[in-house]
């Protein structure tokens, strides 16, 4: 009698097994000539190997179902565990633009023109710089990208990183270790993975490093290969920051980078290196850029306003700037 061990800990055990362990008794039904038991993350089945090999692909197939769509009925296990369906080759979450099933069986998926222009152009490209202003769903389209590849297990882990820079305020000394510390300023990125992600199924990934999320700073000296890249808030970087992170990028990497450069947070004395890095990077094959405006905010609408009135309001004060240059020549000159 030999021993088959079948790892869960890419789905979220109780949603494999049932509430009140509903679909494990389905199995044990389906296959009774097994002894079969769930401990924790793992199945273990006893029985022959016949009658394993038959129950590994019917788990499997399970499993496979659950890690793309994030949930599954009774009926479902029913049916491919007694031959009535098998897994479709295109699951709905490959139409109409979605890119994962979230939590509760939210959908994920980009929903404005930009937003698919911005999933296109990371398929099509290695590198990809995301630009827009606030509420225009360029982070959280970039890690819903990074969630679906590591689903599909296109790579083996995710990396969010972004520049530890305070927004225009000084938050003093915080408690606690590094960890905590570091953490307010990665929460918008934690935000976006709690909402893809089941909590128990997050914070294993993040026990395991599956999914790291860290300042920009503790990305050097590393080779990150097989991996899915997203630096946010990078207009608080220098261009020696984002030179160092783009250069982290292994053979089998992708890499999303956004910004809004409207929102520099940087000292006066540094210089965001967000810009001028697009310039030099744009002739590059295999480097994309997408620019996101206020028609792809979908917070509330009085976003879209705020955006478009400060817009206003910078475009006045260059053209009051520039007439005030061409009235007083030598005195630009001096400056």
């Amino acid at each position: 009698m030999g021993e088959l061990i079948i790892n869960l800990e890419t789905v979220n055990p109780i949603e494999f097994l049932g509430y009140n362990n509903s679909r494990l008794k389905l199995l044990k039904r389906a296959y009774s000539k097994l002894n079969i038991v769930a401990r924790g993350n793992k199945m273990i089945v006893l029985g022959s190997e016949e009658e394993q090999k038959k129950f590994e692909e019917n788990v499997l197939s399970i499993i496979q179902l659950l890690e793309r769509t994030g949930k599954i009925t009774d009926q479902q296990v029913e049916d491919i565990l007694f031959g009535k369906s098998a897994i479709p080759a295109e699951l709905p979450q490959f139409q109409e633009n979605i890119l994962v099933h979230g939590n509760m069986g939210k959908l994920i998926r980009a929903r404005t023109p930009n937003q698919k222009k911005l999933v296109e152009l990371s398929e099509q490209n290695d590198i990809l710089f995301a630009i827009g202003p606030a509420g225009t769903g360029k982070t959280y389209t970039a890690v819903a990208l990074a969630v679906r590849a590591l689903k599909n297990k296109w790579v083996k882990k995710i990396i969010l990183t972004r520049p530890a820079v305070e927004a225009g305020e000084s938050l003093g000394f915080l408690p606690g270790d590094l960890k905590d510390k570091v953490d307010p300023y990665l929460r918008p990125l934690y935000d976006a993975l709690e909402d893809m992600i089941p909590a128990d199924k997050l914070m294993f990934y993040m026990t395991n490093r599956t999914i790291e999320v860290a300042p920009l700073a503790y990305m050097r000296g590393r080779t990150l290969d097989n991996a899915f890249m997203i630096l946010d808030e990078a207009q608080n970087a220098s261009s020696l920051q984002l030179k160092m992170f783009l250069t982290r990028i292994g053979p089998n990497a992708k890499c999303i980078i956004t910004g809004d450069l409207t929102q520099i947070d940087l000292p006066r004395n540094h210089l965001s290196g967000l810009k001028n890095t697009i310039e030099i990077l744009k002739d590059i094959k295999g480097i994309g850029t997408i620019y996101l405006n206020k028609e792809d905010v979908l917070r509330h609408r009085l976003v879209k306003e705020i955006i478009g009135a400060f817009e206003k309001s910078n475009e006045e004060k260059n053209v009051t700037h520039e007439q005030q240059a061409s009235d007083n020549p030598t005195k630009s000159k001096s400056k």
